[in-house]
């Protein structure tokens, strides 16, 4: 390599952050707003979580072409317009009048929000090979930070009873407008060109052959292990602690506030960690943690220790997705980004699969049974941790 390659490129990792931030903070200033969306349509339970399902279709989707488009637009490229696409959709959401208009935009929502996944993903990981150290949990953390922000501006916003075509409008305006900017700082040339040449695929494989699929296929169940259990306290958290646990309405949020504020503080440090101790002694600490802490909460059910179980679950998830998505960057013969499109489309059907089987669980034994399921899947992520690099050389 020349000596400018291996300089840090600090400008790039900033533009990248800023990518995973906006890409954090735009779902999730739609969500509060989704109580008056509903209300306005005057929608049913079912229709409305019919239209809000077709947003993790749309993900499947598009997952099937991502790899595809990276091999036509570069990952910055694709990223930074797939954003400022993904910030537009989201305005139309507060324009929809009709329940197969909504379906329709959160169809969209979710397909873009797919291809700005990994696409912001592949370079972030081309920063990182620059660096020469593990460096992607900051930018995981970052997202983490954005969709808290999101949220509370989303709730302010409703607060302030500001309509939600406004409030959606402005945030679409200002996120676009931001990733647009971002766009000049991203590193230029092709994606493998922080690679070695050892390292490049001879050709231009765009699907993953039979040696590389068993990997691929595990690396995406370690990443749906971790995503199932973060989904499964935004899913099932208030109603446990409300329902479960009497718990009062202001303290229904707190499972999933506390795993997504310990997840973000988790993957602030997790680079050094992953550094220091290697991402695969990092992601069976981790599911130790889920373990212990999800599955001593419900032996010994109460609202604070509940809460504090899931704050360990979020500490114990925080490193996985982002060292999955780099072991598969790293799953040799493959085009830039093929290992990634194969791993987040895995886990994002391993994703859905979450929150019915904790439903039937809990309509047989009791919410109370059904949420073992976390630390079943924490079983699960030790074992599959072993996909995982022990050190970074």
């Amino acid at each position: 390599m020349s000596e400018t390659t291996v300089v840090a490129p600090v400008r790039a990792r900033g533009a990248v952050s800023a990518l995973f931030l906006l890409n954090g903070a735009t779902f999730a200033s739609m969500v509060p707003r989704y109580p008056e969306v509903k209300a306005g349509l005057e929608l049913s339970g079912t229709a409305f979580g019919a239209a809000v399902a077709a947003a993790p279709v749309g993900s499947i989707l598009a997952g099937l072409v991502t790899g595809a488009l990276l091999r036509r637009w570069r990952s910055g490229q694709l990223a930074v317009w797939g954003s400022a696409l993904l910030a537009a959709d989201v305005v139309l959401v507060g324009v929809a009048g009709q329940w197969w208009a909504l379906a329709g935009v959160l169809l969209l929502c979710g397909m873009l929000d797919a291809v700005v996944d990994v696409s912001m993903n592949a370079h972030g990981l081309r920063v990182q090979r620059r660096y020469g150290r593990s460096i992607v949990n900051s930018f995981h953390a970052l997202w983490s930070i954005g969709a808290i922000v999101g949220g509370l501006l989303g709730s302010l916003a409703a607060g302030l009873a500001v309509p939600v075509a406004v409030h959606l409008a402005i945030t679409g305006a200002a996120t676009a407008g931001a990733a647009l900017v971002a766009r000049r700082f991203l590193l230029p040339g092709p994606d493998d060109a922080e690679r070695e040449e050892s390292a490049r695929p001879a050709g231009r494989r765009l699907l993953p052959g039979p040696a590389a699929l068993r990997p691929l296929v595990l690396l995406g169940l370690l990443c749906a292990s971790a995503a199932l259990i973060e989904d499964t306290a935004a899913s099932w958290g208030a109603v446990y602690l409300r329902g479960d646990l009497g718990a009062a309405p202001a303290l229904a949020g707190l499972v999933f506030v506390a795993l997504q504020s310990t997840q973000a503080v988790g993957r602030l440090f997790g680079d050094r960690l992953v550094n220091r101790f290697g991402a695969r002694a990092v992601a069976r600490s981790g599911a130790v943690l889920v373990v212990v802490g999800v599955g001593g909460a419900l032996l010994w059910p109460s609202v604070p220790g509940t809460v504090l179980g899931f704050a360990l679950a979020g500490f114990g998830v925080a490193t996985v997705i982002p060292a999955g998505f780099n072991a598969a960057d790293d799953v040799p013969g493959l085009s830039a980004g093929v290992g990634l499109t194969a791993v987040g489309w895995v886990y994002r059907v391993g994703l859905l699969a979450g929150p019915p089987v904790v439903g039937v669980l809990a309509d047989a034994a009791g919410l109370r049974f059904g949420l073992l399921v976390v630390p079943a899947v924490a079983v699960l992520m030790l074992l599959l941790a072993g996909r995982l690099p022990a050190r970074r050389t």
